[in-house]
């Protein structure tokens, strides 16, 4: 399928290998590769993590697959499939470039609800990535919003394959209702979930950790919710080396 078809979201991916952006970040900040920073439950996000491995996953191929914008055009894979999921303006596109470290996998823009199709990207032989509709606000008929909820919805409760949703978070914001009620669904339909908080380097440590203190607490009455929360920001390429980690304990051996 076209190019075109690829989502477009608001913030810059880094063009910079990883450690050389960090040392640029905002001072205060120190949530970077092997950080300290609790998520409030006791749990390290760094802990016991293979960070050479997530690192040599996104140094292969890492390619744009196809749109689907109906259940037949999903590909047929039996590679383990893990969804980024969030508002609009979050920065999933953002997220989705920043892992392989190109700009160009997944374009941006600053214009919310610009994903309105299932995007698939391949990792090597080992990995889907799909990168879901936005959810929350978009400058589009109520109708073509409606439709996105439905295609999103199907593909959630419908993918065997898939082995975890990432619900991505504004960590200038927090959970809204609208995640709280995508978390609900998920919940029901046993699907695995993890919180990633997005854009830390737009706000203070002391915030940080508070966000995390809240949302880890919150978490607690939700069953199907992974329990360590993910601090990044794609601008700085804070916290990717972690999210690598993560995603190359999923995927096939």
């Amino acid at each position: 399928m076209a190019d075109e078809n690829i989502p477009e979201d608001d913030t810059p991916a880094p063009g910079r290998d990883d450690a050389a952006v960090e040392q640029q970040a905002d001072p205060e900040l120190k949530v970077t590769q092997g950080s300290d920073l609790s998520d409030g439950s006791g749990q390290n996000p760094s802990e016991g993590l293979n960070l050479s491995a997530g690192k040599r996953l996104f140094s292969g191929s890492c390619e744009f697959l196809l749109s689907a914008a109906t259940p037949d055009q999903v590909p047929a894979s039996i590679l383990p499939e893990i969804a980024f999921a969030g508002r609009s303006n979050v920065g999933k596109s953002s997220l989705v470039n920043a892992l392989p470290g190109r700009k160009t996998l997944a374009r941006t823009s600053n214009t919310p609800g610009r994903t309105q199709l299932l995007n698939f990207f391949e990792v090597g032989d080992r990995l889907m990535i799909v990168d879901l509709p936005g959810y929350g606000f978009a400058q589009a008929p109520k109708k073509d919003v409606e439709a996105w909820t439905r295609r999103t919805r199907s593909y959630l409760k419908g993918r065997p394959q898939l082995r975890r949703v990432l619900l991505l978070i504004d960590s200038r914001h927090g959970l809204k209702t609208v995640d709280r009620e995508i978390m609900a669904e998920l919940d029901k339909a046993a699907v695995s979930y993890q919180i990633i908080l997005t854009k830390i380097d737009k706000i203070k440590q002391g915030a940080l950790r508070e966000l995390m203190t809240q949302t880890t607490e919150e978490l607690k009455r939700h069953v199907a919710a992974h329990p360590i929360i993910l601090p990044t920001s794609a601008a700085k390429a804070l916290g990717i080396a972690e999210l690598r980690a993560h995603l190359s304990s999923l995927t096939l051996t």
